[in-house]
């Protein structure tokens, strides 16, 4: 399986409280996401305002995407990167 990450900015999308970011997998291009509050719990974003949760998305975005990167090998599609994520990851 390869996975790469675009390089575009991530989406915010405030309704969700969720940063969306783009994976293509073996040429499939999959929609992921990390929630609010793993950003604000592991990579230090101060609120849910988007752009504290952008500049915590740029402080942990090679760490996110060592973790969502696991998590499509186990699953096999489109992720959302919750807290319990990466406090397995840490453990």
């Amino acid at each position: 399986m390869h996975i790469e990450y675009r390089s575009d900015p991530p989406r915010f999308d405030g309704t969700n409280l969720l940063m969306h970011f783009v994976a293509v997998v073996d040429g499939k291009t999959f929609d992921c996401c990390i929630s609010a509050e793993a950003l604000e719990d592991h990579f230090g974003a101060g609120s849910a305002l988007e752009g504290e949760l952008r500049e915590a998305f740029a402080r942990g975005q090679a760490r996110i995407r060592e973790v969502c990167t696991q998590a499509i090998e186990q699953t096999g599609g489109a992720v959302i990167l919750h807290s319990g994520y990466f406090r397995v990851g840490d453990a």
